[in-house]
């Protein structure tokens, strides 16, 4: 089993922030850097659960969902990844998008 702790600590940072983010940051890129990564990581929990089936797409949510969606789709990537260095590039790529928000 993989702990995945440190995935859950940085996407609930960046979803913390990103509920404290004034609107105007939000629409500026928190929420679109948000909704891009809940994207990447829900596809990458697809390609493991469902390798040939068809890419399916997280809806936008609006603006204020997206600290939910990054919740969500992080939740559901934790559950199969299989590897400390899995964790470590998701965690990665939570923080990169938490940079690239500004939040």
């Amino acid at each position: 089993m993989v702990d995945t702790t440190p995935l859950v600590r940085a996407v609930d940072h960046f979803a913390d922030r990103l509920r404290a983010a004034p609107q105007s940051r939000l629409q500026r890129s928190a929420a679109a850097e948000a909704l891009a990564l809940a994207r990447e990581l829900a596809r990458w929990a697809q390609r493991v659960e469902d390798p040939g089936g068809p890419p399916r797409e997280m809806p936008d949510a609006g603006m204020f969902a997206a600290a939910d969606q990054i919740t969500v789709a992080v939740h559901d990537v934790a559950l199969v990844l299989r590897s400390d260095g899995e964790v470590a590039e998701a965690v990665r790529m939570v923080e990169e998008a938490q940079k690239r928000a500004g939040v």
